[in-house]
């Protein structure tokens, strides 16, 4: 039997977590795949790394551990690099925009230095003038929709950006025609393995599973597809789950997520994207 192993983060233990290990490895299991849990601290001493397998599925965003992975020869679903642009929100509308796909309309906060913040926050005044209010503030690194902002005036913006001064920041036009509703389209390869309408009754603009929205299945247009797989092209994913929002113009980009959790997509359409996740990592074996 081929062996793998799966990279999981050694601090994160919940039931969520949980579920995901034992869904990946069941799904190795009946792909013939001998998949062995490691988790990111098991790899603390340069010798950690002896006699690695040919391939490993990395579902954890520790960056500089999958950087040392690769240069042990190991390949990576996903790569170091995919993880890293899909892991900071920031680099992931750089690399959208580089590739000419839609996105909501963002401004990159500029940078400010611990200990000197954002003080009067003057030009905040240009970006409410380019994406008008509310508008959305996300940090560059975050998940399950945490992180992730509605602020309605300038003070409100001016109060997130100081609390938040450490991190990269970003600011995008709110899409109020898919306030609280999304898609989440599940991409592994060159194809979307399965979909699903996310929708917020809760009063949240969010539609994040976990901030208490329902989950529906769907059957993605043409032109939502094309974006889904075009979306993961560009960040450079072999799978990832695409958040996509519904404007009156079309299909955007909302995130490209490197290591999307699934079971609830799973619940709600039948289909897991595991399957076909084991079926690329056995063809690399």
């Amino acid at each position: 039997m081929k062996k793998a192993w799966l990279i999981v983060n050694a601090f994160l233990r919940g039931s969520s977590f949980a579920g995901m290990r034992a869904a990946l490895l069941q799904a190795a299991k009946d792909a013939g795949i001998d998949m062995t849990v490691k988790t990111n601290a098991d790899f603390i001493t340069r010798d950690s790394l002896a006699n690695p397998p040919a391939a490993a599925l990395f579902f954890d965003k520790d960056i500089r551990l999958a950087k040392r992975m690769e240069s042990s020869g190991m390949r990576l679903f996903n790569s170091a690099q995919a993880i890293a642009v899909c892991d900071d929100k920031t680099l992931t509308s750089l690399v959208l925009e580089q590739a000419g796909l839609p996105q909501p309309e963002t401004i990159l906060c500029p940078m400010s230095y611990p200990g000197i913040g954002y003080r009067e926050g003057e030009f905040l005044d240009e970006v409410i003038q380019v994406l008008g209010l509310p508008l959305v503030i996300k940090e560059g690194k975050g998940s399950f929709g945490q992180q992730v902002y509605l602020a309605r005036s300038k003070d409100e913006i001016l109060t997130i950006v100081r609390r938040e001064a450490h991190c990269e920041l970003l600011f995008q036009r709110f899409i109020s025609e898919s306030a609280g509703r999304d898609l989440r389209l599940y991409v592994v390869g060159k194809q979307v393995v399965a979909a699903i309408r996310r929708v917020n009754t809760q009063g949240d603009f969010r539609a994040n599973l976990e901030n208490g929205a329902s989950a529906f299945p769907h059957t993605p247009t043409a032109a939502q597809e094309a974006l889904a797989l075009a979306a993961s092209e560009a960040c450079g994913t072999d799978f990832a789950g695409i958040d996509l929002l519904q404007s009156n113009n079309g299909p955007l980009i909302c995130e490209v997520n490197s290591n999307a959790h699934f079971l609830g997509l799973m619940r709600v359409t039948g289909i897991n994207p595991a399957k076909a996740m084991m079926e690329q990592i056995r063809a690399a074996l």
